[in-house]
């Protein structure tokens, strides 16, 4: 049972502690041959960024096991969720999502693979031709008790087919990994925001966090190809469903003179839970 001050708590700010920072980061995977933009050159900057954000939820994408080693050796308050996509345990790349541990614990937690057998390591069906996963977690508040659920993913790169059916599979699963907690969808989509694989979570009610606050804005290219470009689609989102206030959301675009921390801009969003319109709190 929970104690009196975490009702107390629940009672005053609505059913969260604080305010909610949360980050997607797609972190280019170490061992492409980048040349100035090479992994231990720009390792330092990724720690520096996400040390400045302060995240209490991340989203990595294109982590490989030595990638997050070197993170959590930079950043020991995280805790790790997730497998490398080739094995399911830790070969190739990760959908990982880290969490601050002091403030929360895993109630359930799991990945699964966008294909027609999610439970099958390595499995691809929609033409892709490497394998893509989902990693997903139900974390609870150690100061409220209240719950919420975060899935991470990174879709493909060349199949339509692949990223349209993954995110309907995705928001098909969170139908019966979430129940009605609040939830958080990351990542990087490999679509804009007018390609058809983001309907899926449009029609299941999640809102683009950015576009809570800026639903005009152009110039929001999330992919810099290390070249601090901002004029292509914007593919890299936190997704939100639920009571959630947008408190701020960004688009990191901060250089360390003409060096990116990686090809693509981390998304950022605060966020706030609110009472449900009836007055009860979320659980």
């Amino acid at each position: 049972m929970r104690s009196l001050l975490a009702v107390l708590v629940v009672l005053l700010t609505g059913g969260w502690g604080s305010d909610l920072t949360v980050m997607s980061f797609n972190l280019r995977y170490g061992t492409a041959h980048d040349d100035e933009n090479a992994w231990p050159l720009r390792r330092d900057l990724v720690v520096a960024t996400i040390a400045a954000v302060n995240p209490d939820i991340l989203g990595v994408q294109e982590a490989l096991r030595f990638q997050l080693d070197e993170l959590h050796a930079a950043l020991p308050t995280y805790a790790e969720l997730g497998v490398g996509r080739e094995d399911g345990v830790a070969a190739g790349e990760y959908a990982a999502i880290l969490y601050r541990r002091e403030r929360f614990v895993v109630d359930s937690s799991g990945t699964f693979w966008l294909s027609d057998t999610p439970a099958v390591t390595g499995s691809m069906s929609w033409g892709n031709r490497i394998p893509r996963i989902a990693t997903w977690v139900v974390l609870r508040d150690r100061e409220t008790g209240r719950e919420l659920a975060v899935f991470n993913t990174h879709l493909d790169h060349e199949s339509q087919p692949a990223r349209e059916r993954g995110v309907a599979l995705i928001v098909e699963r969170i139908g019966g990994l979430a129940g009605d907690v609040p939830v958080l969808v990351l990542g990087d989509f490999n679509a804009g925001e007018d390609n058809p694989a983001i309907e899926p979570l449009r029609v299941a009610r999640f809102r683009d966090t950015y576009r809570v606050l800026d639903p005009e804005g152009t110039g929001v290219g999330t992919f810099g190809g290390f070249r601090g470009d901002s004029t292509g689609a914007k593919i890299d989102y936190v997704f939100v469903r639920g009571p959630w206030t947008v408190v701020a959301a960004d688009i990191l675009r901060r250089r360390t003179g003409a060096r990116d921390p990686s090809d693509h801009f981390p998304v950022t969003a605060r966020l706030r839970l609110e009472p449900t319109p009836d007055g009860s709190v979320p659980r």
